[in-house]
């Protein structure tokens, strides 16, 4: 295995590491709560009441892919008899372990989690915030992400998704309509439901905002670019999911052409045994999910040049041809310290000595390596923080930029930098450098990650508050000021830190943006 191989698997098995982080407790058990009752066109649904708030866990809003289903666009799922329990998730979709206890083979995934504030209502129906999961493409669930300070302090309806992963969401070969895409057609799915179904629940099915983080966030991108989104979601945020994201840098997300994803569907066929099969897709529908989950590429992307995604959403967005929606984008300012530290802690340390072949392995482009060492030269004690540094720059804050100016001549933008350099750890065990505030570490901040809500001190706590505040305002009325809030200029990052909340227009600089636009 080549070092560019050992750090794409490194950091892969950091992104498992990350997101064990919001694994779910075996919670202690309260009395049953009050249980209430929706119809939607489906069947009744009975969820759960809270304190302020009702969910509603485990709606299906497609059809199982199982069997001819599998690798097959979502159908539409069938209707129930009598009142179907919605106090409870259903299954993540199939994944190796990490965000979700010893993973999930259960291939009934395609459902949804409703998050209400409760009481009658107000006269108007509550805006609409769908929430697509990160993980890589490759894990995660929607009921890992807890809505209830989202809902309540936003007066909001949070939906969150679950989506085909991995070869089974993506899987891209000959003859197979859909391919690369799966994933995708799924998320497009839960929007046409929520648009259908969303106002029992008190939403207001004309006013959603798409929402993600990392894989998620850049789901969002897709859908932007996405011909059969059109009409489905009408504002958009994106956490740390740029749209400009490239396949050659392996921590960002990013699309790859249907070319390179039948390479990686006919070696999985391969893998599996069904390489030479008659028909290589009945074959591989024959196969075991806990077999392909073995087999499949820890590096899984959409495909784009396919008829669901017809070009690279980077390019569509270059074009001026997405779905013209305002758009709230960002990302953290320390966003590759995660990767770099569990890089270093795995054996392999980044000295003055080892910096330039860490350098080549991470871009291998030719001479790309000597300027990104003159750019970000390393000492004696800071390694691990500067190639941190690097994986952030390049793979988000640069790109985050780059797609939130090419956004700005279309529609209305609004950029953020989360910086709180103390956010709550998301990972086990002492760092080998303070890791400020890097990938996915905003998310306490708008969710109860698992359930469990971080332990924040009063700045953080007033912190998380605002940044409810902006979310939901944005879905309520496309502008995240609000007469209490901080002004939120649209000519400005706003950079997030606890009790200083300030505009900054030195975000570019700080990240040498201006290198890596040179070095392409």
């Amino acid at each position: 295995m080549n070092t560019h191989r050992i750090l794409i698997t490194l950091g892969c098995a950091l992104t498992a590491a990350l997101a064990t982080a919001w694994t779910a407790a075996p919670p202690t058990q309260p009395a049953p709560p009050a249980a209430t009752t929706v119809r939607t066109h489906g069947g009744l649904v009975r969820g759960a009441a809270h304190d302020g708030y009702r969910t509603f866990e485990g709606i299906p809003y497609a059809a199982p892919p199982v069997g001819r289903l599998r690798w097959a666009p979502p159908r539409r799922a069938a209707p129930w008899p009598g009142v179907r329990d919605a106090t409870r998730p259903a299954s993540a979709c199939p994944q190796p372990a990490g965000e979700v206890p010893g993973g999930s083979t259960d291939e009934d995934c395609l459902h949804l989690n409703v998050t209400t504030p409760d009481g009658a209502g107000p006269a108007r129906p509550r805006p609409v915030i769908v929430w697509l999961h990160g993980g890589g493409f490759t894990t995660g669930a929607g009921n890992s992400y807890d809505a209830r300070r989202m809902a309540t302090r936003g007066d909001v309806v949070v939906v969150t998704v679950n989506y085909r992963l991995g070869a089974l969401g993506f899987l891209a070969h000959h003859g197979l309509p859909g391919s690369g895409t799966f994933g995708l057609a799924d998320q497009q799915a839960a929007l046409r439901w929520v648009r259908a179904e969303i106002g029992a629940f008190g939403g207001d099915a004309h006013n959603v905002t798409l929402a993600g983080e990392s894989a998620g966030g850049y789901s969002v991108c897709a859908q932007l670019a996405a011909p059969g989104a059109a009409g489905l979601f009408d504002r958009a945020i994106i956490e740390s999911g740029p749209c400009t994201g490239r396949p050659d840098r392996p921590f960002a997300p990013s699309s790859v052409p249907l070319s390179t994803a039948r390479a990686t569907g006919a070696d999985l066929a391969a893998k599996v045994g069904c390489g030479s099969a008659h028909d290589v897709t009945a074959c591989l529908r024959r196969v075991p999910v806990s077999r392909l989950l073995a087999a499949q590429n820890t590096d899984q992307q959409p495909a784009y040049a396919t008829p669901l995604l017809p070009r690279d959403p980077a390019a569509a967005i270059a074009a001026g041809r997405f779905h013209h929606v305002p758009v709230l984008i960002g990302n953290n300012h320390d966003e590759g310290n995660g990767w770099a530290a569990g890089i270093v802690q795995a054996g392999n340390p980044v000295t003055p000595d080892t910096w330039p072949g860490v350098a080549a392995a991470f871009f291998p482009v030719p001479g790309q390596a000597k300027a990104i060492v003159r750019e970000y030269p390393v000492h004696r004690t800071d390694g691990g923080p500067v190639f941190g540094a690097v994986i952030g720059d390049a793979d988000f804050a640069c790109p985050t930029a780059r797609t939130g100016s090419l956004l700005a001549t279309q529609v209305p933008v609004w950029q953020y930098e989360f910086a709180d350099e103390h956010a709550p750890p998301l990972i086990p065990g002492t760092p080998p450098f303070p890791l400020g505030a890097p990938h996915a570490s905003e998310l306490p901040y708008l969710f109860d990650l698992g359930g469990r809500p971080r332990d924040l001190t009063p700045a953080q706590h007033r912190l998380a508050d605002t940044m409810v505040d902006y979310w939901t305002r944005f879905a309520r009325t496309a502008d995240p000021n609000g007469p209490s809030l901080p002004r939120w200029s649209r000519q400005a990052v706003l950079s997030l830190a606890p009790d200083h909340i300030v505009p900054t227009r030195t975000a570019q600089r700080r990240h040498h943006c201006a290198f890596w636009n040179a070095v392409g």
